[in-house]
C-alpha cells in the first residue's frame, strides 16, 4: 500500500470508530466527496488538511501519518535517544541490544526515517563490537533503501571501513568511489571529505601507494577549500599515515601534528582519544620520538579510552601497541599482559591484531626461556591469518611470523611462513 493509501485507511477507521459519516466529518470546511477520495487514497491531503482531520476525529496528527499515537512516538524517540548515548559513551552491548529491541518494535515499521536510524545504529554497535561480517550484512541491506543524501555518505563511510578491516579491499575501494567518483572540489562537503579519508586507507591497505599520494594530496586541497575543523582533520590524519607508509616521516609528523591540534580543540573526546593513540605511533614509527616516552603516552592515554566511547576493536589496538612498546623497553610481563588483553577483545580469529598479539607474545616467551611456550604462540597466528584474504597487511605479518618462528628454532614452519608472505605479496 503506497503511504496515502494507508492515511486514508487510518482517517476512515478512526472515522468509523467515532461514529462519523463522511459528510459529518467533512463539514462545514470540506467536502463530502473530497473526504472518500482522501479515504480510498486517491487523494493526498495537505498538512493542514491532514491537521484539520486530525483535529475533528480528536487524535494525533503522528497516528494519522505514521500509524502510531503520539505517546507511542515519544517512547520510541526516547528508547532511540537511550540507544545512541549507550552507543556514544561505549557501553556497546546495551547498544546493540536497545537497537535490536528497538527494531523489534512493530510500531517502528511505518517510520522508515526513524526505522533507518536504528539498523544504522546496530551496524555501528555491531561492527564496534567487531562482528563486522553482522554489521556489513546490516549496512548492505540498509543500503537498498532510498535514503536521505548526507546518511547514504554516512553509511557509505562504516561500510568502507568495516570492508577495510575486514580486508574486503577491493570492496571497501569501490564503496567509496561510486559516491566520489569524479567529485569536483567545489563539490567537497566534510562528510565526502571523511568518506574520501577512509577510502585512502583502503588504497593504502591494497598496495595503491601512487594513487594513495595523489588522493592525499586531493583531499588536502578540498579540506583547505572548506576550512573546517572536521574536513582539516580528516585529510591531515591520513595523509600522515600515507605519508609514513611512503617514508616520508617529517611530513608524516606534521600532518598528525595538525591534525591532533584541530582535534583536541574542536573535536569528541572518543576521536580525541583516538587520535593521540595514532600520533603516539607515528612518534615511534619515524623515529621522533623513543619507546619510552611512547609507553608513558599510550599508559596515560589508557585512562582517556576507558572514559570515552572508543570501540573494542580501537581499546585492542591501543593495548597492542602499549605492549610492544613495553617490549621494546624491555618491559616483559607488562608486554605479555596487554597483548592478552588487546587479543582478548578482538572477535575469535580473523583478524591481523590477534596475529600480531601471538607474534609479540611468542617473542615474549623466547626472550625469557620458555621456548615451547613461544612456539604456541607462533602457530596459533595461522588460526587468525587463514581466513583473511591476501593483502599487504596480511602479507607483513605472515612475514613477521616468519622471523619470530625462525627465532624460536621452528624452520620448516618459518619456510611456509615466509611462502604465505609471499603469495599474499602476490609474488
Amino acid at each position: 500500500m503506497t503511504t496515502s493509501d494507508l492515511v486514508g485507511l487510518r482517517i476512515k477507521t478512526v472515522r468509523r470508530q467515532r461514529g462519523l459519516s463522511q459528510a459529518q466529518l467533512a463539514h462545514p470546511e470540506l467536502s463530502d466527496s473530497y473526504v472518500s477520495l482522501i479515504e480510498s487514497g486517491k487523494r493526498t491531503p495537505t498538512p493542514a488538511v491532514l491537521e484539520l482531520l486530525a483535529q475533528k476525529l480528536d487524535c494525533s496528527l503522528s497516528y494519522l501519518i505514521n500509524g502510531v499515537t503520539a505517546e507511542q512516538m515519544e517512547d520510541i524517540e526516547l528508547a532511540l535517544g537511550y540507544a545512541r548515548l549507550a552507543l556514544e559513551n561505549g557501553e556497546v552491548a546495551e547498544a546493540r541490544t536497545r537497537f535490536e529491541e528497538l527494531l523489534g518494535n512493530s510500531n517502528l515499521t511505518g517510520l522508515t526515517a526513524l526505522r533507518q536510524e536504528a539498523e544504522f545504529g546496530l551496524a555501528l554497535a555491531t561492527e564496534a563490537g567487531g562482528d563486522l561480517d553482522r554489521a556489513i550484512s546490516i549496512m548492505l541491506k540498509l543500503r537498498e533503501d532510498e535514503l536521505p543524501a548526507e546518511q547514504n555518505i554516512e553509511v557509505a563511510i562504516a561500510l568502507c571501513r568495516a570492508y577495510r578491516e575486514r580486508e574486503r579491499l577491493s570492496e571497501a575501494v569501490e564503496v567509496g568511489e561510486q559516491i566520489l567518483s569524479g567529485k569536483s572540489r567545489q563539490g567537497w562537503t566534510d562528510l565526502l571529505v571523511e568518506l574520501g579519508a577512509t577510502l585512502l586507507a583502503a588504497y593504502l591497505e591494497r598496495g595503491d601507494m601512487l594513487r594513495a599520494r595523489q588522493f592525499a594530496a586531493e583531499l588536502l586541497n578540498a579540506a583547505d577549500a572548506l576550512g573546517t575543523p572536521r574536513s582539516i582533520v580528516a585529510a591531515n590524519w591520513n595523509a600522515s599515515i600515507v605519508a609514513r607508509a611512503t617514508g616520508h616521516n617529517s611530513e608524516a609528523v606534521a600532518f598528525a601534528e595538525r591534525a591532533l591540534a584541530v582535534q583536541v580543540e574542536h573535536g569528541q573526546p572518543r576521536n580525541t582519544a583516538r587520535m593521540r593513540l595514532q600520533f603516539a605511533r607515528t612518534r615511534l614509527r619515524t623515529g621522533a620520538q623513543d619507546a619510552a616516552t611512547v609507553r608513558d603516552t599510550l599508559r596515560t592515554a589508557v585512562a582517556e579510552f576507558e572514559q570515552t566511547s572508543t570501540s573494542t576493536i580501537d581499546q585492542a589496538i591501543l593495548y597492542m601497541e602499549l605492549a610492544s612498546a613495553e617490549y621494546m623497553t624491555g618491559e616483559l610481563d607488562q608486554a605479555a599482559e596487554h597483548a592478552v588483553i588487546s587479543r582478548n577483545l578482538l572477535p575469535e580469529f580473523g583478524h591481523v591484531l590477534g596475529a600480531e598479539a601471538n607474534l609479540l607474545l611468542g617473542r615474549v616467551c623466547g626472550a625469557v626461556g620458555r621456548v615451547d611456550e613461544g612456539r604456541r604462540h607462533a602457530a596459533a597466528v595461522k588460526g587468525w591469518l587463514a581466513p583473511l584474504p591476501d593483502s599487504r597487511r596480511s602479507a607483513r605479518t605472515w612475514y613477521a611470523a616468519a622471523e619470530t618462528m625462525e627465532l624460536l628454532g621452528e624452520t620448516d614452519e618459518a619456510v611456509e611462513a615466509y611462502q604465505r608472505a609471499l603469495s599474499c605479496a602476490g609474488l
